[in-house]
């Protein structure tokens, strides 16, 4: 499927309503935009939402375990142990987004 579209003011762009219905688009759909050799990809980003514990949530708390030991034995406190595994799980998590796409 191909179509000409033109861009709005604003550089933003309308996806036509049979691409957005064959992919399952609607309003509260999040899509990836990519620049890959001077073409832009559109991907709709689907999170699969899980309830309960995961295993991979278990499996990083048991890795992060040592390190807050660590950091407590350090005397750091649990605002610095904290913000370091946030942002260390920030990392990751957008790492497994982007791959899983």
């Amino acid at each position: 499927m191909n179509k000409i579209i033109r861009l709005l003011r604003s550089g933003q762009v309308t996806i036509p309503a049979d691409f957005r219905e064959k992919l399952g688009i609607d309003a509260n759909t999040l899509l990836q935009i990519t620049l890959m050799d001077r073409e832009l990809v559109i991907k709709p980003v689907k999170f699969v939402k899980t309830v309960g514990g995961s295993a991979w949530a278990k499996e990083l708390y048991d890795i992060l375990a040592p390190i807050r030991k660590e950091g407590k034995e350090k005397n750091y406190d649990e605002n610095r142990i904290n913000t370091a595994i946030s942002q260390a799980v920030k990392s990751v998590r957008a790492k497994h987004a982007k791959s899983s796409i």
